[in-house]
């Protein structure tokens, strides 16, 4: 009976695949389900040779993205090429994609398209009909931009946002004319939802504004905060914000700037019963501390002018025990690394102190109500933290 149900419905298709009418024929409206963009794009990802796109549709599809340079060119002047999201030779299929970019040329900005084909039949190895391709349409709408990293560029400009915890009205607020402040990129520095527990929630929380305001143009980079780790989704963080080391931190060069991103882990002691027996935050902060003792001792990090932190939570000599991990794993490392200023979130309370206080360099935390926007040459950071309506709170000058 099986068997029947299923001939049945592969005629139909091909029955409806035959249908179709012509180009130009008026004869019939029949067509075959298209896959739509359900959120997105959002860059990820960006280094000095690459980025990722990352899009999610409505239905099981497969996806490619094409590029082209920004030089005023005519996107249908000639064949772009064509990047698509594959593993061991072959592409993939499903409703979250991300498709890598590479073989890029350092400070340069390009033009790029997104594609998806509807999976309408996957029989395996037996029949697989795809549907008809629907993506970015740039005869509507000009195609979407990026622009790769430049290590030689003299200034950059960056904005951070921290513990939103899926209040997407202040999220917009925050973030609304990031295009128009010719930032280069955000920071999602922690805790943007209190917990995932379904994709919805990163849909809702903040990721489709984000797309719909700037990170179809602008990246982001995602570190997490406590709240991160928490949830039945949490397990799936990193499949939506892949970054350049495949591990919760990474880091990078911009401009004058080394960019460290760090995991700050969870708040509390493994024992704790929120945690129901299945944190091993301190293993990993150990295999961090590891990995951040190799990366100050790079050449790159060592030659960038101006060296900034980004971290969750705030180190702390007496604080809760998460905050006191940090201190004691990472503290004596950067403070022997020359670093500039270190930006963190957590506390929910907006709080600066100068270097030598604690520690050997500045470390500002923003409150969870304001974003930080930081303008950085190389001789100086100077960072303005400005709330929803767009006031200037506090301003900050960090000489070199």
């Amino acid at each position: 009976m099986k068997q029947l149900i299923s001939l049945f419905f592969i005629l139909a298709i091909g029955h409806a695949v035959l249908a179709q009418p012509l180009p130009g024929s008026a004869q019939s409206d029949l067509t075959l389900p298209s896959a739509r963009i359900a959120c997105g794009p959002w860059l990820q990802a960006v280094g000095e040779n690459e980025f990722t796109v990352v899009w999610t549709t409505d239905v099981e599809s497969a996806v490619w993205v094409e590029i082209a340079p920004d030089d005023g060119t005519e996107f249908y002047g000639m064949e772009r090429p064509k990047y698509f999201q594959a593993k061991y030779g072959k592409r993939l299929i499903g409703k979250l994609h991300k498709v890598r970019i590479t073989g890029l040329e350092k400070g340069t900005t390009y033009r790029y398209r997104i594609f998806q084909q509807a999976i309408i039949l996957n029989e395996g190895n037996k029949r697989i009909i795809l549907g008809e391709g629907y993506g970015s349409d740039i005869l509507k709408s000009p195609p979407f931009k990026a622009t790769t990293l430049d290590p030689d560029k003299k200034e950059i400009n960056f904005t951070m946002v921290n513990d939103v915890h899926g209040n997407d009205s202040l999220f917009r607020l925050l973030l609304a004319d990031a295009r128009k402040r010719k930032t280069d990129f955000v920071v999602f520095n922690g805790d943007m939802l209190t917990s995932t527990e379904n994709e919805s929630q990163l849909m809702d929380g903040f990721l489709k504004s984000a797309g719909e305001l700037f990170a179809s143009d602008l990246p982001f980079y995602a570190v997490r905060g406590n709240h991160d780790i928490r949830g039945e989704f949490s397990y799936n963080y990193f499949d939506y914000f892949p970054n350049c080391n495949n591990n919760p931190w990474y880091s990078f060069r911009s401009g004058p700037a080394y960019f460290i991103f760090l995991d700050s882990g969870e708040d509390k002691p493994e024992s704790d019963i929120r945690y129901f027996g299945l944190s091993v935050t301190d293993q990993m902060r150990k295999e961090e501390a590891e990995w951040l003792r190799s990366v100050v001792e790079m050449k790159e990090f060592k030659e960038a002018p101006v060296k900034i932190v980004i971290m969750h939570m705030p180190p702390m000599q007496n604080g809760w025990y998460g905050t006191r991990e940090v201190n004691r794993l990472f503290m004596p490392v950067l403070n022997q690394a020359g670093i500039d200023l270190m930006l963190c979130g957590h506390t929910h309370r907006l709080s600066y102190s100068e270097k030598g206080t604690e520690n050997s360099f500045p470390l500002l935390i923003n409150s969870n109500t304001s974003r930080v926007d930081l303008h950085v040459t190389g001789t100086a950071i100077e960072a303005r933290v400005v709330d929803g309506s767009g006031n200037v709170v506090k301003s900050y000058n960090i000489q070199k």
